[in-house]
C-alpha cells in the first residue's frame, strides 16, 4: 500500500465500456452500490488493464459522471477523444475505502465487513463462518465454511439472514435442511462399534 493510508481497503468500482460519442465519454459497468459517491467529480480512481493490453494510465480522474437512459456514463480528465476512450475500453477501475467507512445505506455491508463473521442460527447455535460474498444478478450469496470444512451459498436476503450484527461479529442465518445443515440423509452414518 504505497499512497494507501494503513488499513485501507481496495475494492472494484467498474469497468470501462464502449465510448460515448467523441470527446471521450465512456460508458461504465458499474460495480458499486454507491456510483454517485465513487464517481464524483475529482476522484481519482486506479485503472487495472486487462491481460495482454497496451499501456495505459494506471490512474483516471472524474472529471464528469451523469447517467443516460440507465447508463453511467463518465469523462476522465486523462482521456480527451473517442479513440483515447476505445484505448481503455475494458480496464477495471478500483476505489478505495477506509477500513471504518461503512455504506450510507445502513441494510448494506462492504463484502470485508462479512468475510470473517460467525455464522449462527436463530437459536444462537454456530454453524460455520462467513468466507466469502459472492454477487450474482440476481441477488447476493454468502459463501458459509462449515465446521466440518463444507462451503455452502446462502442468498444473502432477510428472510434467510435476518440479522447482521457487526458489533458482536455475527450472522444469524435461519437455517433449514439443505441450507447450511445437511439434509439427514445426506449425513455420513457412523460406523457400528464392537468386534466385526
Amino acid at each position: 500500500m504505497s499512497d494507501q493510508q494503513q488499513g485501507d481497503i481496495e475494492v472494484v468500482v467498474g469497468r470501462i465500456g464502449k465510448p460515448h460519442g467523441i470527446r471521450g465519454e465512456v460508458t461504465l459497468d458499474v460495480r458499486t452500490d454507491e456510483p454517485d459517491r465513487r464517481f464524483a467529480p475529482g476522484t481519482t480512481i486506479r485503472a487495472e488493464a486487462p491481460a495482454g493490453a497496451d499501456r495505459r494510465p494506471s490512474t483516471l480522474t472524474v472529471t464528469r459522471a451523469r447517467w443516460h437512459q440507465g447508463t453511467l456514463l463518465v469523462t476522465f480528465e486523462e482521456l480527451d477523444d473517442r479513440n483515447a476512450a476505445e484505448a481503455v475500453r475494458g480496464t477495471v477501475l478500483y476505489g478505495t475505502l477506509g477500513r471504518d467507512e461503512k455504506p450510507e445505506d445502513p441494510d448494506e455491508y462492504y463484502d470485508h465487513q462479512l468475510i470473517g463473521l460467525a455464522v449462527v442460527d436463530v437459536d444462537g447455535a454456530h454453524l460455520g463462518e462467513v468466507k466469502a460474498v459472492v454477487h450474482g444478478s440476481a441477488q447476493d450469496l454468502l459463501t458459509v465454511r462449515t465446521p466440518d470444512g463444507r462451503d455452502t451459498l446462502v442468498p444473502f436476503v432477510s428472510a434467510l439472514v435476518p440479522e447482521v450484527d457487526l458489533e458482536a461479529g455475527r450472522v444469524v442465518v435461519a437455517d433449514r435442511p439443505g441450507l447450511v445443515t445437511p439434509f439427514p440423509d445426506d449425513v455420513p452414518e457412523a460406523a457400528p462399534e464392537g468386534p466385526s
